[in-house]
């Protein structure tokens, strides 16, 4: 099989390795989309934390080549998407339920080798089908959308509500979607990218905000009365955004920080604020339980991603890939490790 190993941050491979065959209870996927996330690029670049070396990718769907002993669920030539968490069951969080902030998370794509490459083995149950008509490309952003999903869930957005969304990249798209779907009555989109913002306004976005020409502070609090928004979202990660997204609440607003931060990043709140509106600040990890209701929205069109799918590459041009999300000139780039 073809894989991009990354052997350390900062350094990229592709190399011919031998096919792994699948142990009791897995199956060999013959992997034919991986999106492109910041987190893989965050791997690459040595700033966030994964088990080196690493074949990365963890948004992924394809076809199972083969099964192992024990797996009666599926067969080859089954078209699958992959959930890549997978939790211990046995650790504190796990025996309380919250199996997606296990202390000992296994990820694919992360802590074990994953969609950067022409084959993956895993386990059985981290595979559902895919209905036939659903291409590949969007199939693969089921992990995506599956964490925005606990994401919206936390936000608890009620109908009627404002949304302030700060950034328009794939995330911030996916949220407003969900949002929409919420009830949110008002939504607003910060991004500095033009493209992405008529692509939010065609989402249904109310208002798109240029923050690099206009007072998003300004535009927020003239669609609340002087408030302040019922809910604001971080999809970028930022500390300054961050600290924005709290500055931008209103009374018993709630605040989700969305976006991966930088593990050191620290920001400068203002707790009688948030003592006095009672505002509500908290984060989003992965996609427990999910997955299932991600992939239904993608199906049914609920959530649409095929227009947020700038660039299909070849696995070759892995690193074109990073280099394309990190200049802002792609919404989403899906790696198609067999062409």
């Amino acid at each position: 099989m073809r894989a991009a190993i990354f052997p350390t941050p900062q350094a990229c491979e592709f190399v011919e390795r031998e096919t792994p065959l699948p142990e009791e209870g897995e199956v060999l996927v013959r992997v034919e989309a991986c999106g492109v996330c910041g987190t893989d690029m965050h791997i690459f670049q040595g700033d966030f934390p994964a088990r080196f070396p690493i074949i990365s990718g963890h948004e992924f769907a394809g076809v199972v080549e083969n099964a192992g002993q024990g797996v009666v669920a599926l067969r080859s030539g089954d078209r699958v998407v992959i959930d890549p968490n997978v939790s211990c069951g046995s650790c504190r969080p796990c025996q309380r339920g919250l199996t997606h902030l296990c202390r000992n998370l296994l990820a694919f794509g992360v802590t074990a080798d994953g969609g950067f490459a022409t084959h993956c083995c895993l386990p059985a149950r981290q595979c559902y089908k895919l209905p036939p008509e659903l291409p590949f490309p969007a199939a693969a952003m089921t992990e995506p959308v599956a964490c925005c999903v606990h994401g919206i869930e936390r936000a608890r957005i009620r109908p009627g509500e404002v949304v302030a969304l700060i950034g328009a990249g794939m995330i911030g798209l996916v949220l407003l979607q969900l949002a929409l779907l919420r009830g949110a009555a008002h939504t607003i989109v910060s991004e500095l990218s033009s493209e992405k913002r008529e692509l939010a306004r065609k989402l249904g976005a109310s208002e798109v905000v240029d923050p690099g020409a206009e007072d998003l502070t300004k535009v927020v609090m003239e669609a609340t009365d002087g408030s302040g928004a019922d809910v604001v979202i971080d999809c970028v990660g930022g500390a300054q955004t961050s600290q924005q997204a709290v500055g931008l609440a209103g009374e018993g607003g709630r605040v989700l920080l969305f976006g991966v931060a930088p593990e050191k990043a620290q920001i400068a709140v203002q707790p009688y604020a948030i003592y006095r509106k009672e505002i509500t600040v908290t984060g989003s990890f992965t996609n427990p339980g999910t997955h299932a209701a991600a992939l239904a929205l993608i199906s049914s069109g609920r959530v649409r991603v095929a227009e947020m799918i700038t660039h299909e590459l070849p696995l070759s041009d892995l690193l074109t890939a990073f280099e394309l999300v990190g200049k802002g000139q792609a919404t989403k780039v899906v790696i198609t490790p067999q062409s």
